[in-house]
């Protein structure tokens, strides 16, 4: 991977690039997000670290990486979820506050009201950061989840990311007018594959100005996609105003890594967050992506990884390495 003054290199010549193909396009303004909230997760980004050394905070967003005792405080005083960058941060809070960190997972197709319902359960016990469900139980599971803190997230476009911008931006109109108050997309690989730079630029913000008040995460499939794509379709997600830029499907060709996560952190910078998802089953699979700097980990696997399971719970007879329910 490239040094941090040639990462910053690369991305400010691939940006240019892309602008330039789109002939000029701007930034969306990205959603602001706050230090501590319940909820959907939106307040302020931070933009420098935290100054207010023993005093009083001072609302920067940084304390989790700066200040962990405090954000241990909060924490028992029932705070929902603690947002901030991934960069530096304690690993023994992270272990002891895993679930906040996680968008508790059910995709799979065949899921039943019985499976949702245990998903709902879980969450609410744990204070995951959401549960992240297929559009059609958005509706069901923001009413199970009513009262309990735990927002609904929908995905969009989902598995495969093929369908065009105005089906996409439909969906999750759908999905938000249901509930949902978190989206995650998956891109137009295609279109990213052909360099068509504006339709995928249109793909995302359709769905960004779709879902307002919603925040969406980006889906990258970063299976299918090689360096340069990558570091695409992260400038192209932060110049529509996406909240946070995604790994994987899950139902893909590979799963989240932390030299991914990596990369991708280092293209948005700290005005956009990281979720890793697909193949992470265990505590230290969690650790290793937050350290690489995610602030958010999609998984079916979640009450095994706050328990601080070390080994992948084994696997049901035809289900897919990288989860079965998409992660």
């Amino acid at each position: 991977m490239p040094h941090d003054r040639e990462m910053e290199t690369l991305v400010r010549i691939i940006t240019e690039r892309v602008r330039a193909e789109l002939g000029g396009a701007t930034p969306a303004a990205a959603p602001t997000r706050t230090s501590s909230v319940s909820g959907s997760g939106s307040g302020a980004i931070p933009s420098r670290p935290c100054t207010a050394g023993k005093g009083d905070c001072t609302g920067c967003g940084w304390s989790v990486s700066r200040r962990p005792h405090d954000t241990k405080k909060i924490i028992d005083l029932g705070a929902a979820r603690v947002a901030a960058n991934g960069a530096g941060m304690d690993p023994a809070l992270v272990r002891a506050d895993l679930a906040h960190f996680i968008d508790h997972t059910l995709l799979k197709a065949r899921a039943t009201r019985d499976e949702l319902d245990k998903l709902c359960d879980e969450a609410a016990k744990y204070k995951f950061a959401s549960v992240c469900v297929n559009a059609s139980n958005v509706a069901y599971c923001a009413r199970r989840l009513r009262g309990s803190g735990v927002p609904v997230c929908a995905v969009v476009g989902f598995p495969l990311g093929a369908t065009t911008p105005d089906a996409k931006a439909f969906e999750t109109k759908e999905a938000v007018r249901a509930g949902a108050e978190e989206i995650d997309m998956v891109i137009n690989i295609g279109a990213l594959k052909s360099k068509d730079y504006a339709l995928l630029l249109e793909d995302i913000q359709k769905v960004v100005q779709a879902a307002k008040p919603a925040l969406v995460k980006v889906i990258l499939e970063t299976g299918e996609l090689d360096h340069d794509e990558k570091v695409i379709a992260c400038v192209l997600s932060k110049i529509a105003g996406a909240a946070f830029v995604k790994t994987s499907t899950g139902f893909g060709p590979g799963g989240a890594t932390a030299e991914d996560v990596a990369l991708m952190k280092a293209v948005v910078g700290e005005e956009v967050e990281v979720k890793a998802s697909g193949g992470v089953r265990t505590a230290d699979d969690a650790d290793r992506m937050i350290k690489a700097g995610a602030t958010r980990i999609g998984a079916s696997a979640s009450v095994a990884i706050v328990q601080g399971a070390t080994t992948p719970a084994k696997q049901g007879a035809g289900r897919r390495s990288y989860g079965g329910g998409g992660y």
